[in-house]
């Protein structure tokens, strides 16, 4: 089996997400909430119609494609028709996905924006629209990576199916998956782990800048409701692909 599919390794690459996506939300949290930065056409058509926000994650992604960022299959970009690389093509013959086009970016913009933001940012307008486009490029990028890593947690769990697993995907039943791969006592330790973390850091942080608002309870909330949750839909997804294709049976546990 490949390595990147042994659960232990899947959860060393989860675990190590946890600072990268804690670190970029105490990096936005120092500005305010800024909602100019995500008004389409605020600032001209020099943007091409899109936000402050989208302007800067799409010329991001324009120039990271160029080095092939994604053509890897653990990364996934916000826009389409962006330029191909300038690097000649790079083999991935030990990725363990089955070929697919799963991507809720769209989602996770969505989400990150009206709902994450209230959570770790004040109320106001500091006009630093610059560094707060630059922070969020950083979130999301991170929120990305972190909940489509679920096809990698998806394909680890299908080749070693347990019976309820096996049933519900052989029934095509969403809900039925979404039960059998949900184990709660895992998340409990993820959202232990991510509470205490964010403990520490936020509190050195707060010594210097008392007025910061990010909490720890805001940070495992953003994990409870959103972020995990949103990692199980794309392994709900991919596994009803999975189950559809029929590309290899499980292996015995």
């Amino acid at each position: 089996m490949s390595l990147q599919i042994e659960i232990q390794n899947v959860r060393h690459v989860l675990i190590r997400l946890e600072e990268t996506i804690i670190f970029a939300l105490i990096e936005r949290a120092q500005f305010l909430r800024n909602h100019a930065v995500y008004e389409a056409g605020r600032f001209g058509s020099v943007l091409e119609g899109e936000s402050l926000c989208g302007y800067l994650l799409l010329e991001c992604e324009r120039t990271h494609a160029k080095v092939r960022r994604y053509t890897s299959p653990d990364e996934h970009p916000f826009f389409a028709n962006l330029p191909p690389p300038v690097l000649p093509p790079i083999g991935y013959s030990n990725n363990p996905l089955i070929p697919n086009q799963i991507n809720i970016n769209n989602q996770i913009r969505t989400i990150y924006e009206t709902k994450i933001l209230d959570r770790v940012t004040r109320t106001g307008d500091d006009q630093q629209y610059g560094s707060t486009a630059v922070c969020d490029v950083s979130c999301l990028q991170a929120l990305s990576k972190r909940i489509h890593y679920g096809k990698f947690v998806a394909e680890s769990k299908f080749r070693h199916a347990a019976p309820a697993l096996q049933a519900a995907m052989a029934a095509g039943d969403g809900s039925a998956i979404l039960a059998a791969i949900t184990d709660t006592a895992v998340e409990n330790d993820v959202l232990s782990r991510v509470h205490s973390k964010a403990r520490t850091y936020t509190n050195e942080f707060k010594q210097a800048a008392p007025q910061m608002p990010l909490q720890p309870d805001a940070i495992r909330s953003i994990y409870a409701e959103i972020i995990i949750p949103l990692n199980k839909q794309v392994q709900v997804e991919y596994l009803l692909l999975r189950h559809s294709l029929v590309v290899c049976p499980p292996l015995t546990p």
